[in-house]
């Protein structure tokens, strides 16, 4: 019998459910029990794609094409585990379900209500991810916060699975614990106040992971202990930390993975975090620094800078800079500030980070930019990693300054171009066409094919994501994950290898360039699909580790 732990989140959002989660996972993966993760998000959508990067951040990307939110990238990288659609629920989801099972009549002609026909479905696909796993726990984080309106639904599920498993469901509550500046002490009354808000729900908390800016004290964990009706052992204290890999070890100081255990009457079949106490060694004592600038759009939001909606990129340049033995220094870039700009003075500063990464993005604001960060680093010997997006403006960058195709552009952002080297794909014009922008893109995991002895083929060849097919050709095939319409034009193929641009990886179903680089430079790649979505805490992606690499030797 699977065990399933609900985790919701009191007194205000973004204070770390999605690593929570992660961090249990990872604890109970220790202890050797098999777990899956499953996300619920309360909106509307049926899924992220649709979403502004800016206000949810991150659209993270499964292998089968899902579009979701980017605490299922931080199950992926703490688990270890490849997730699917199945671990992904949304309000839009659930009720497409609901209403499509109606029109089929498989109710039997009753009336469907709100209760309990949502929270059923609900409970059906977290069954289903228990049934196809087989995993002996199913951790299902609930979005938002406890209180709202719309995760109301949810906990109605997750009261239900508690009525009808009884001892297989447990509650954790993420809830936060200021400290007023002007008063200097933690208060517990929000976290009270949001136990209440889950009490009406129908739900008592069986633990709860108190985050603070600093570790909970003595009487605090005894305040909670007596007025939220818990056990002075069941209030973890979860304060900031610089890096979220701490998390797991943090816990498990406070006895965490035990008491979970304990309560649903199980033993711990073995114990080992060593090799994620190593790499939280390595993060704390690395000195040496490698400045890394990211040049995007998607950060700023009025007089505060949001990483989110970068999120996979900055943990793979975390993960590749610890394997080598460097601490990351990300600096963020506005690409609008190289818009217009008619001297290369500004363009200059690029010269004082190791290496420049561009990321994915949509629409024609900061392109301009973008391609003269991209042409500077080609021609300043500066290492640059290109990612979908990144890899469409180098090839435009080529075109126009190696080519000479004056005005080569993508017809995303001109559509009357002369010099169409990115085009939009014959089947995404018709969905464009059409309106169906939802779950349209080319999604999910793709094969390409190596072209041996280029920069992109030598990264992977230690690699465990290179298949090696054996066979007359010896050909070497990789599978990354893809989230975009637009591809590079094979119509250019032959003049833009001709003036030395490099195809080094191709999709052998649709013959689609995935990997460009040039030859005389010490790292130029750019890649059609998201490397960064496949990087792990401790197996860092090969193109990631051979950026820093080289940002190191320069």
């Amino acid at each position: 019998m699977p065990k399933y732990i609900f985790v919701a989140g009191g007194v205000m959002s973004g204070i770390g459910k999605g690593t929570a989660v992660s961090s249990v996972g990872k604890i109970l993966q220790s202890k050797g029990f098999k777990v899956q993760a499953v996300k619920i998000d309360p909106y509307i959508n049926v899924d992220a794609g649709t979403m502004n990067p800016i206000e949810h951040g991150e659209i993270f990307v499964t292998d089968d094409g899902t579009e979701c939110d980017q605490d299922v990238g931080n199950y992926e990288r703490f688990l270890d585990e490849n997730l699917s659609s199945d671990n992904y629920i949304t309000t839009g989801r659930v009720y497409q379900a609901v209403i499509r099972k109606e029109r089929n009549m498989e109710y039997g002609g009753r009336c469907v209500e709100v209760v309990p026909d949502i929270p059923n479905e609900v409970i059906y696909r977290i069954e289903k991810v228990a049934k196809k796993s087989k995993a002996d726990f199913i951790l299902i984080e609930i979005g938002g916060t406890v209180g709202e309106y719309q995760n109301l639904l949810f906990l109605e599920a997750a009261r239900m699975m508690r009525l009808k498993k009884n001892q297989n469901v447990l509650f954790i509550l993420v809830s936060y614990l200021p400290i007023p500046q002007k008063i200097g002490e933690m208060k517990t009354k929000p976290t009270q106040t949001a136990v209440r808000l889950l009490n009406e729900a129908g739900i008592q908390p069986d633990i709860i992971l108190a985050r603070s800016r600093l570790p909970l004290d003595e009487p605090r964990k005894k305040k909670i202990s007596t007025f939220c009706n818990v056990q002075r052992e069941d209030v973890i204290s979860a304060p900031d930390v610089d890096s979220i890999y701490e998390i797991p070890l943090n816990f498990e100081k406070e006895n965490l993975g035990q008491r979970i255990l304990k309560k649903l009457g199980l033993k711990a079949r073995k114990k080992n975090l060593s090799d994620w106490k190593k790499l939280v060694e390595t993060i704390k004592k690395t000195k040496k620094q490698v400045k890394i600038g990211i040049v995007g759009k998607y950060f700023g939001s009025g007089n505060f800078t949001l990483t989110d909606s970068y999120i996979s990129v900055i943990e793979a340049i975390k993960h590749a800079a610890w394997s080598l033995n460097r601490k990351p220094k990300i600096h963020w870039i506005s690409a609008e500030d190289y818009e217009g700009c008619l001297s290369s003075r500004r363009l200059r500063g690029l010269k004082k980070y190791d290496g420049i990464i561009v990321p994915g993005g949509f629409g024609k604001r900061g392109v301009e930019g973008k391609i003269k960060a991209i042409g500077f680093c080609r021609e300043n010997k500066l290492p640059f990693l290109g990612l979908c997006l990144g890899m469409q403006l180098a090839t435009i960058e080529f075109a126009r300054n190696v080519c000479g195709l004056k005005n080569a552009n993508s017809t995303e952002f001109d559509p009357k171009t002369k010099y169409p080297v990115i085009d939009i794909i014959p089947e995404q014009k018709i969905f464009l066409k059409k309106k169906r922008y939802g779950g349209t893109m080319r999604l999910g995991a793709y094969k390409c094919e190596l072209k041996t002895g280029t920069k992109s083929w030598r990264a992977y060849l230690s690699s465990n994501l290179l298949t090696k097919k054996v066979n007359l050709e010896k050909k070497y095939i990789i599978s990354e994950r893809h989230r975009h319409r637009y591809e590079l034009n094979n119509k250019f193929r032959g003049i833009l290898e001709k003036r030395g641009l490099v195809f080094s990886g191709i999709n052998p179903e649709r013959n689609l360039v995935e990997i460009i680089e040039t030859k005389d430079h010490p790292f130029f790649v750019g890649t059609q699909f998201h490397p960064e979505f496949k990087s792990r805490p401790l197996r860092p992606h090969p193109l990631f580790r051979e950026f820093i690499k080289r940002c190191i030797k320069k």
